[in-house]
């Protein structure tokens, strides 16, 4: 399994930013994870192959690029973008981002073999499969309704928490899961904004390290999802846990599990 964290923020030079604002993972070049920087960052390859794209919640750093990638490709489509999300997640960007005021209803828009975007509504713990990659939604603690995924496939299973207070939907879906390669865990805020982490729902430093010692992963755990300002500091204090196997995902590099 190939995965790849896009890029959302650039240097003054052009080169890609550690910095996220936007959070977008592929998987094998031809599935994203979120679609924050869809649009900004895909590659030729991704371009000519990506119709499939497994959200984890409505909020825009997650799904920005989404509207832009379909538009992108609208004029060369030859089969739909779909979009598989919790039907509230659905409801929640046809209302509010694809209503024709913010962007066009590409559900509505025709191509040559139909709709140009279809959605595919998903349940939690129900297992989906999208080009011999298998899926799954679990559970997270966030202010709207999101999820975690596993994904699946013939070398093993990897993780992703999504935007979340706690890793307890984790701990559930790692003692069902076979193989796990690797989790990827949320860390928006650094330690001295630890209110503003418990009122959005999101984790700090100190917060991932008690959750991450009820579950203790065997397995590598990839940071990301830190808020571009405070990058430095959380990536000091994650430094400070000395927790084995425990790092930040690089923006650009394709990990294989």
């Amino acid at each position: 399994m190939k995965v790849k964290l896009l890029p959302s923020t650039f240097e003054k030079d052009g080169t890609p930013s550690r910095r996220q604002h936007l959070s977008c993972l592929v998987v094998n070049d031809s599935i994203a994870v979120d679609a924050g920087s869809l649009a900004m960052a895909a590659t030729d390859e991704m371009r000519a192959n990506l119709r499939d794209v497994v959200l984890t919640h409505a909020h825009l750093d997650h799904i920005a690029g989404l509207p832009l990638y379909i538009d992108d490709l609208f004029a060369s489509l030859d089969s739909p973008v779909k979009v598989h999300a919790l039907q509230e997640v659905i409801e929640i960007i046809e209302r509010d981002v694809f209503n024709w005021s913010i962007f066009p209803r590409f559900s509505e828009l025709q191509i040559s073999s139909g709709r140009a975007m279809e959605y595919i509504p998903i349940e939690f713990d129900r297992k989906f499969v999208i080009k011999d990659v298998e899926f799954s939604l679990f559970g997270a603690d966030h202010k709207v309704p999101s999820a975690g995924i596993s994904i699946t496939d013939d070398s093993g299973s990897i993780a992703i928490t999504g935007d979340t207070a706690t890793l307890d939907g984790l701990r559930d879906v790692l003692s069902k899961l076979q193989n796990v390669k690797a989790v990827l865990v949320e860390c928006a805020f650094p330690n001295e904004l630890s209110v503003i982490a418990d009122n959005s729902h999101h984790m700090t430093p100190d917060i991932l390290a008690r959750q991450l010692d009820d579950i203790r992963p065997d397995c590598p755990v990839f940071v990301i999802n830190i808020k571009p300002s405070y990058r430095d500091t959380v990536v000091g204090q994650l430094g400070d846990l000395r927790i084995q196997g425990l790092e930040v995902m690089a923006v650009g590099r394709d990990y294989f599990w």
